[in-house]
């Protein structure tokens, strides 16, 4: 009498044996979260997978018993409990995840501020650098539409300058794939008039910015309660008066 098929089972691996192009952690890093499957994006939320589970099938099972992503992100956080190997701490991480994600959805592109204007930036950043007793320089990424993209990037500076690497300024308007940027840096002494290092540097950086196709959208010097506006006001940009 012939025996019956044996079933075959997938051998558990951990995800230490994974190679790095294989774990989902390391793509992301490597290639960007837009290339990662929905298994492999709840498996980062998760963290961890169980005993005799590894967090990639862990991932995946949940993505199927749930009847794919828009199940899941109809389940409830009482309901994603009930899912073996989950429990309170890891149904939480998810359920906050796809609640963020509603909410993203949520948002007014309108409601971010709009900052094509020299009193417009003015307006948006003096509060952020009144009574610093240092310069900080602030890169503030921009849209094609002049909005701001993300929050201000901060570089600090000393008492009367701002040591300033090119690609420490423009890194995150490339990540936020900015079309321009807008740089704000104060003066502690209250006279918001550029020095001649103030004017050099806005020139090197705008030349660097036609090389990233990032434009320099302009650069405002903050003094006490006023400003000036280097593009308006004829300092460093093509075509003005140094």
């Amino acid at each position: 009498m012939d025996e019956p098929p044996r079933e075959q089972h997938t051998p558990y691996r951990t995800m230490r044996e994974f190679a790095d192009d294989e774990r989902p952690r390391e793509r992301l890093l490597r290639h960007g979260p837009a290339v990662l499957g929905d298994a492999e994006l709840i498996a980062i939320v998760l963290g961890s997978g169980i005993r005799g589970e590894n967090v990639m099938d862990l991932a995946r099972r949940l993505v199927e018993s749930e009847g794919g992503l828009d199940g899941l992100v109809r389940a409830d956080v009482q309901s994603l409990q009930r899912a073996r190997g989950l429990g309170p701490a890891k149904a939480a991480q998810l359920a906050a995840a796809i609640e963020l994600g509603r909410r993203l959805q949520q948002l007014d592109p309108d409601a971010r501020p709009v900052l094509a204007r020299p009193e417009a930036i003015f307006a948006f950043m003096a509060p952020r650098l009144l009574g610093r007793p240092k310069e900080e320089l602030h890169v503030l990424a921009l849209d094609a539409g002049n909005r701001l993209l993300g929050a201000p990037m901060r570089v600090p500076g000393g008492v009367n300058m701002v040591p300033v690497r090119t690609a420490e300024v423009f890194r995150e308007a490339i990540v936020q794939h900015a079309t321009s940027v807008v740089l704000v840096h104060n003066h502690p002494s209250g006279d918001p008039r550029p020095s001649r290092p103030d004017v050099a540097i806005t020139r090197d950086l705008i030349a660097a910015g036609e090389l990233l196709q990032i434009a320099v959208h302009d650069h405002i010097v903050v003094g006490h309660g006023k400003y000036v506006s280097m593009k308006r006001d004829g300092y460093a940009f093509r075509g003005k008066r140094e």
